[in-house]
C-alpha cells in the first residue's frame, strides 16, 4: 500500500517511544504506529566511562561503539535510550557535566524518516492491521506516489470583541454555516445549509461532529491558525468543552513560537492545517498586501465588498442582529474566496510537491534548516560523521552576493543574462560540502582536493551535498520537461536555500569560510563573466548576484538581440567548460542563460547623487503575446510604500519616455489634476506597523501618527482600538500632517504629493532626456 504522510506525532511509552503517522492512501486514511523505537544521540568516545556511569540507573539506556566521528575527527559512541524524553534529559545532564552530545534534538519521527530517506510518500509493507490502524509495519520511500486529498475551507465571524457568531465550511461536497441564535420567522432561500445553534457551545459541538463525519485531509483558511482556530480554541476552553477537529476526535496540539510573542503553531492529528497567507509566501507569490480582500481582488478580480475594517465590523453586527442569512452568506463567501485562491495558485499541488522534496510536513512553513538536515544528516552518517551542535562556531559575517557598480543612463537594447541557480551550481561544481571540508584538512594529495576560498579545500572523495544538489537538479529538469510547475518550483526553492542555510548561525553546519566559498566564488564568476562579455565587444552596465546586464550599443530588433544573446551564452558556457576542466579538473555545471531583452532600459542614479543605483531599474520589454510591458525593480511602482498616485504617474510617464513620445503635457496635466482634486482617490498611503504602537518613541513615522489618531477616534466612538499591536493603516497627508482615512478632517496637502511623490519619480528619468520636473511645472506653480 502506498501512502502520503499527513502528520507526525510521537509519545513515550513504558516499552519505548511510539511514532504515530497519519497517512492518506487510495483506500482511505491510515494511522501507522511504530512501537518500541529507541532514541539515539552521539558523544565523543573518550567520555564513554562518564556516560556509562550516568546511565547506570536508567532502564533501557545503553552505550554502543560506532564507526563514526565528530567534526574534530574524534570517534563517537551512540547513546541509546528507550524513551526520547529520557534521552533529552540525559543529554542535558551530560552537557552540564562538560560532555558534548550531538543530534539529541532530532525528534523521533524525523529521525525515523530521514534515516530511511523518506520525505512524504511511502510504501507500507507488512505490519498488523486493525481497522484504520497499521502497527509495526515497514516503511520505505515511494517518491512517485501522489495522493488525492480532500479539503475544507473554514472561516468564522465574530463580534468586534471576539465573541463567536458563526462558522462557515466549504468542502467535501458541503457548503454549511453554523449560526448563533434562533432562526428567523421568515425562511430564506439559500444555496447552502444554514443551521442555527442555541449557544456557542452547540456551534463547537456541531463543528466537532462535522469533522468526524466528513473527515477532510486538509483544513484551509486565511490567517486560520492565528485567528480562526485560536478563537475557536479560546471559546472551547472558556466553555470547558473539547475542540476535537483531529482524526479520532483528537484535540489541536498547540505550540507557541519561541521568539515571536503571541504567534502559535497548530498541529491537528491526521489533518493538515494550511494558512493561505503562509502558503502563498512559501510559493513566492508577491502581493502589496496579504489580506483576503487584497489577494482575492488581485487574483480573482473580486472581493468581499466591504473593504474598510470598521465598516465591515459594523455591517457584521447589523447582519447578526437583523439579517442572519446575509451574515451567513458573507461568512461562506470568505470560504469560497480562499478555496478559489488555492485552486488558482495551485497551492495544494505545490505543498504536496514541497513535502515530497523537503521531507517537512506539508503544513510546516519556513524550515529551510530542517529540510537541509533531513537530506544531509543521513548521507553524512554514511560518510562516517555526526553533525556538530549549533553555535560551535562564533557568529561572524561573510560576504554576500556580488553587486556591480552600475552605469546610470537611458539605454536602447539591453540583454539580461542569468546564471541558472548560481549558488546551487557552485556547490555542485566545486564540491562544496561540510564533511568534504573536514576531510580535506588531512588530505596530503593536492589532486584529491578542490580549492575553496579563504584558504580552505574540499575533498573530492566525500561530497554528499553536491550529490544531493545533483539529484535535485536532475529531478527539476525532469519536472520542467513534464511541465510539473509545482514540483519544479519546490525543487528550485530547496536547492537555492542551501547556501543561505549554511550561512545561518542557527544551522548545525554554519561556517563563514564554508559559505564564503560559495559567495566569493560567485563574485569571481561574475567578474569573469563581465570580462568575457566585454571581450566580445559589448558593455556591461550592471550585475547583481547571478544576473548581468549587457548594453548592445545601439538599437536592435528582438531577433537581432536574441542572436547576440545566443552567441554570448554559448561563448561563456564553453569558456567555463574548458577553464574548469583545465585548471581544476572539474566538470562544469555553471550555466548562463538568456533571461530578458529590454528594448529600452533605465538605470537611475541614487536619489540626489550622480552615482548609479543598485537593485533599482526599469525596462521596456515585449510579452509572449507581443504586447509591450514595463518591468520595474526596486522603483516606486514596485514598492507598496508609495502611493497609487506616484505609481500610476510612473507607469505612464516611463512608457511615454521609453516610446519617445511627447510627455511634457502629460506631466503638466497630471499636476493640474492633482491640484484640482481629481486624483484624490489615488493619494492614499497604505503602510504596515510592524511593532506595537507604543514602541515608537523617538522616531515617529507618518503611519504611526495616523494610527494614533485612528485609535483616538476609535475610542471616542467607543470602538476597540485597532492599531495598538500593529497592522495595516491607510492614511492621507493633509495640511495638518498624516491623518487616518477613517477620520480625515483637514484638506489634502497637494504640494506634498507633487514634491514628495511625483517629483522624485519624474527626476529619476527626465535628466536622461535633458529635462526635469521643476522646469515642466514652473509656469503652473507660478499660477498657483
Amino acid at each position: 500500500m502506498k501512502a502520503f504522510i499527513l502528520t507526525r506525532h510521537w509519545r513515550d511509552t513504558p516499552n519505548g517511544t511510539e511514532i504515530e503517522l497519519w497517512a492518506s492512501t487510495d483506500t482511505g486514511t491510515r494511522k501507522i504506529l511504530l512501537t518500541s523505537q529507541e532514541s539515539v544521540a552521539f558523544a565523543p568516545a573518550e567520555y564513554k566511562a562518564q556516560i556509562t556511569s550516568q546511565i547506570a540507573s536508567l532502564q533501557g539506556a545503553r552505550v554502543r561503539p560506532l564507526t563514526l566521528k565528530n567534526f574534530q575527527r574524534r570517534e563517537v559512541v551512540g547513546v541509546y535510550c528507550a524513551q526520547y524524553r529520557q534521552l533529552a534529559s540525559l543529554s542535558k545532564r551530560l552537557q552540564d557535566a562538560g560532555v558534548p552530545v550531538y543530534e539529541a534534538d532530532i525528534r523521533p519521527p524525523d529521525r525515523y524518516l530521514m534515516e530511511r530517506f523518506i520525505t512524504a510518500s511511502v510504501q507500507i509493507e507488512g505490519g498488523i492491521a486493525d481497522g484504520v490502524t497499521i502497527t509495526d509495519c515497514r516503511l520505505r520511500s515511494a517518491p512517485e506516489y501522489r495522493p488525492i486529498l480532500s479539503l475544507v475551507s473554514l472561516d468564522i465571524e465574530t463580534s468586534p470583541h471576539g465573541d463567536l457568531y458563526s462558522v462557515a465550511l466549504e468542502g467535501c461536497g458541503e457548503r454549511r454555516v453554523y449560526m448563533l441564535g434562533p432562526a428567523p420567522v421568515a425562511a430564506s432561500s439559500l444555496n447552502f445549509d444554514l443551521e442555527y445553534c442555541s449557544s456557542q457551545k452547540q456551534i463547537i459541538e456541531r463543528l466537532n461532529t462535522w469533522f468526524q463525519r466528513f473527515d477532510p485531509d486538509l483544513i484551509i483558511g486565511w490567517n486560520i491558525v492565528q485567528f480562526d482556530l485560536r478563537v475557536l480554541q479560546a471559546h472551547a476552553d472558556k466553555l470547558n468543552i473539547s475542540l476535537t477537529l483531529g482524526r479520532a476526535a483528537r484535540p489541536i496540539e498547540w505550540r507557541q513560537h519561541g521568539r515571536k510573542e503571541g504567534y502559535f503553531f497548530a498541529t491537528i492529528p491526521g489533518r493538515l492545517v494550511i494558512d493561505g497567507i503562509e502558503a502563498l509566501k512559501s510559493a513566492l507569490w508577491s502581493s502589496p498586501a496579504f489580506s483576503l480582500e487584497a489577494v482575492s481582488q488581485e487574483m480573482l478580480g473580486e472581493g468581499k465588498g466591504i473593504s474598510d475594517a470598521y465598516d465591515r465590523m459594523e455591517e457584521i453586527e447589523r447582519r447578526f442582529h437583523e439579517d442572519k442569512p446575509a451574515l451567513a452568506s458573507y461568512n461562506l463567501k470568505d470560504c469560497e474566496l480562499v478555496t478559489r485562491i488555492f485552486e488558482k495558485a495551485k497551492l495544494v499541488e505545490f505543498l504536496i510537491e514541497r513535502a515530497q522534496v523537503t521531507g517537512l510536513q506539508a503544513d510546516h512553513f519556513g524550515g529551510s534548516i530542517a529540510a537541509f538536515n533531513h537530506h544531509y544528516l543521513p548521507r553524512m552518517h554514511r560518510d562516517g560523521y555526526v553533525a556538530p551542535n549549533t553555535g560551535q562556531i562564533p557568529e561572524t559575517s561573510y560576504p554576500g552576493g556580488f553587486v556591480m557598480d552600475s552605469r546610470p543612463g537611458l539605454y536602447d537594447s539591453v540583454l539580461v543574462l542569468d546564471y541558472k541557480s548560481l549558488y546551487a551550481s557552485i556547490i555542485r561544481t566545486f564540491l562544496i560540502d561540510p564533511v568534504a571540508m573536514i576531510e580535506a584538512e588531512t588530505e596530503s594529495d593536492n589532486d584529491a582536493v578542490v580549492p575553496g576560498m579563504r584558504g580552505i579545500f574540499f575533498s573530492r572523495k566525500k561530497n554528499s551535498l553536491s550529490d544531493i544538489v545533483t539529484q535535485l537538479w536532475i529531478r527539476r529538469d525532469d519536472a520542467k520537461r513534464e511541465k510539473n510547475e509545482p514540483l519544479s518550483q519546490a525543487l528550485k526553492l530547496l536547492m537555492n536555500s542551501f547556501c543561505g542555510v549554511l550561512g545561518s548561525p542557527d544551522c548545525k553546519f554554519f561556517n563563514p569560510d564554508l559559505v564564503s566559498s560559495v559567495t566569493l566564488r560567485g563574485h569571481e564568476i561574475m567578474r569573469q563573466t563581465r570580462k568575457l562579455v566585454e571581450d566580445e565587444g559589448y558593455e556591461v552596465i550592471y550585475g547583481d548576484t547571478d544576473s548581468i546586464f549587457v548594453w548592445l550599443g545601439h538599437r536592435h530588433t528582438d531577433g537581432q538581440a536574441a542572436a547576440v544573446a545566443e552567441r554570448l551564452v554559448a561563448a561563456i558556457n564553453q569558456w567555463w567548460d574548458e577553464h574548469l576542466s583545465i585548471k581544476f579538473n572539474l566538470q562544469n555545471f555553471l550555466e548562463i542563460e538568456f533571461d530578458t531583452y529590454y528594448q529600452r532600459f533605465l538605470m537611475p542614479t541614487i536619489r540626489g547623487e550622480e552615482l548609479g543605483s543598485k537593485k533599482r531599474y526599469a525596462g521596456l520589454t515585449r510579452t509572449a503575446s507581443g504586447n509591450e510591458s514595463i518591468v520595474f525593480r526596486g522603483l516606486e511602482t514596485a514598492r507598496s510604500d508609495w502611493s497609487p498616485l506616484a505609481q500610476k504617474f510612473q507607469r505612464e510617464l516611463y512608457m511615454k519616455v521609453f516610446r519617445s513620445e511627447p510627455y511634457q503635457e502629460f506631466v503638466r496635466s497630471y499636476v493640474r489634476d492633482v491640484r484640482s482634486g481629481k486624483l484624490d482617490g489615488l493619494m492614499i498611503y497604505r503602510k504596515r506597523l510592524r511593532n506595537r504602537l507604543d514602541s515608537y518613541q523617538k522616531n515617529v513615522p507618518p503611519q504611526v501618527r495616523a494610527a494614533r489618531l485612528a485609535d483616538e477616534d476609535n475610542l471616542r466612538r467607543k470602538r476597540p482600538a485597532q492599531y495598538q499591536n500593529g497592522g495595516w493603516i491607510s492614511y492621507l497627508i493633509t495640511r495638518n500632517g498624516p491623518e487616518p482615512l477613517q477620520a480625515t478632517t483637514s484638506p489634502i496637502d497637494y504640494e506634498h504629493y507633487i514634491n514628495r511623490q511625483l517629483k522624485p519619480v519624474a527626476d529619476a528619468i527626465l535628466p536622461f532626456v535633458a529635462d526635469n520636473f521643476g522646469n515642466l511645472i514652473e509656469e503652473q506653480t507660478n499660477l498657483f
